[in-house]
């Protein structure tokens, strides 16, 4: 693949450039160059693309929940067999490494599918009656047009998971996606396309994302708005969809504990917890950043973990064995250099490994942060990217403490061989999801979001779905013949 070229808006069932032909560049992160150009859509797209989503919403919602599934299953089908051709498309713009896109790209065919399956199971409700001749029927029927918005750092699977729950639901989604990794989502939104998804049912926009989302959510047609990002950000979607009485999904910023229990097993959590923190280079909202170590086995789970980052090989996605690529833009290094030199200067230490570095792109080393204190700008925000800071507590209350200290609620983490303790910081630790012993977060078919200021709502399970229909009473009452 020597480009990627054109990537286009997907309006009423047509793939089209802007109107005004206007276009942004797409920027390989490995290398810091051009790669292609993504349409930016003006305001008259925006108007058509709406109109299109009005009646994609009608030709969807009438068909048939066997024919919706169906036609679900053909587009996880597609997916899974252009996967590779796809996972190279996002790996040059996203910069992942190649395993870690094909695993992303499986992982949205598996959500896609168990929405399909999920569905067929959304059925009306009989509740029994208290007088004679009375039907209580409680209909759960899909709310309309969805406006998502995505980020950047998973481009397919943060949108499959909106996708999903919406179509399988019986809505169309008008999808806002990422500017700095269009590429890959257009891809996976072609799969609907070619399964014989109902022209306008979904739609595909980019441009400037204020603009988008002051059009979009304000408007009569779009009936829920979804987001995934910042908090700033979400805080600001989520008051605007209020005022126009829109409800939403907001999945937002954290800033993760994880809290290492005197005895844990040392080898399993250095080795997973450096899978889980450096994958995708950090950039993940669920990564693991704060490392609060029982003061016990601090020395020892410390030196565990230097060895297992001392293993990773960073460097283009593309190549064998590459184990962390760059960052997704030159303003998440800068980002990241001012966090790390800031702590430095209010007196942490810092750790690097010893290995090879590229000489270009926008790569910046697994760092680890010591002796922080709450002043430092790390520890107040999310760093989002290879950075991992490294605490110690004798206390276990101390833990839970510091674990609970920022607004963010997203997910958190704990390494014990006690089932006891592990229940209690379950149950302690405020955050929409906690792992014990493992970080397998992010299954189709378990609750994902978080709590206080990482936002309200699920993208998985049952519930998503659910969140996507209106509740309808109908009340009947005859007199017998």
């Amino acid at each position: 693949m020597s480009n990627i070229i054109n990537t286009q808006l997907l309006i009423a069932g047509q793939w089209r450039d802007a109107s005004d032909r206007r276009t942004l560049d797409i920027v390989d992160p490995t290398t810091g160059k051009s790669i292609g150009s993504v349409a930016h859509a003006t305001k008259s797209d925006m108007e058509e693309t709406v109109k299109g989503a009005e009646i994609g919403f009608e030709a969807w919602r009438n068909l048939t929940v066997w024919d919706r599934c169906a036609l679900m299953r053909r587009a996880a089908l597609l997916l899974r067999e252009r996967s590779r051709t796809i996972a190279e498309i996002m790996t040059r713009e996203e910069g992942k490494p190649l395993e870690q896109a094909i695993g992303e790209i499986i992982a949205a065919a598996e959500g896609i599918e168990y929405f399909a399956e999920q569905g067929r199971r959304l059925n009306a409700e009989i509740i029994p009656a208290r007088f004679p001749h009375l039907e209580q029927r409680v209909l759960h029927q899909p709310v309309g047009v969805v406006a998502a918005f995505t980020p950047w750092n998973f481009p397919i699977n943060q949108i499959a998971r909106k996708l999903g729950a919406a179509l399988g639901a019986g809505c169309a989604v008008i999808v806002k996606a990422p500017e700095d990794t269009p590429a890959s989502p257009a891809e996976f939104i072609r799969c609907f396309c070619d399964a014989g998804v109902p022209a306008g049912t979904i739609s595909l926009l980019y441009g400037n994302p204020a603009e988008i989302s002051e059009y979009l959510i304000p408007h009569p047609v779009i009936r829920k708005v979804s987001f995934t990002g910042s908090t700033v950000v979400g805080k600001q979607l989520a008051a605007l969809a209020g005022a126009h009485m829109k409800s939403v999904i907001m999945e937002l910023g954290g800033h993760a504990p994880v809290i290492i229990c005197h005895d844990a097993d040392l080898d399993m959590a250095a080795e997973r917890l450096c899978a889980s923190k450096f994958r995708n280079a950090g950039q993940a909202c669920t990564s693991p950043t704060r490392f609060l170590l029982h003061k016990d086995i601090a020395p020892a789970f410390i030196g565990k973990f230097k060895a297992q980052i001392s293993a990773l090989k960073i460097g283009d996605g593309l190549e064998d064995g590459v184990t962390v690529g760059p960052l997704v833009s030159e303003r998440r290094v800068k980002a990241l250099t001012e966090l790390i030199e800031d702590a430095q200067k209010k007196g942490a230490d810092v750790w690097r490994p010893k290995i090879p570095m590229p000489t270009q792109g926008f790569f910046f080393s697994p760092t680890l942060v010591f002796n922080p204190t709450v002043d430092m700008l790390l520890m107040q925000e999310e760093p989002f990217g290879p950075v991992a800071i490294i605490d110690q507590f004798t206390d276990i209350a101390d833990a839970i403490k510091e674990a609970n200290r920022l607004a963010y609620g997203l997910a958190a983490y704990v390494y014990t061989r006690c089932e006891r303790t592990g229940r209690l910081l379950g149950e302690k630790i405020e955050a929409g999801m906690v792992a014990v012993n493992h970080h397998g977060l992010g299954l189709p078919e378990i609750p994902f979001g978080g709590m206080k200021d990482s936002g309200y709502g699920t993208e998985g399970g049952p519930e998503a779905l659910r969140a996507h229909t209106i509740t309808r009473l109908v009340s009947s009452q005859y007199e017998s013949p």
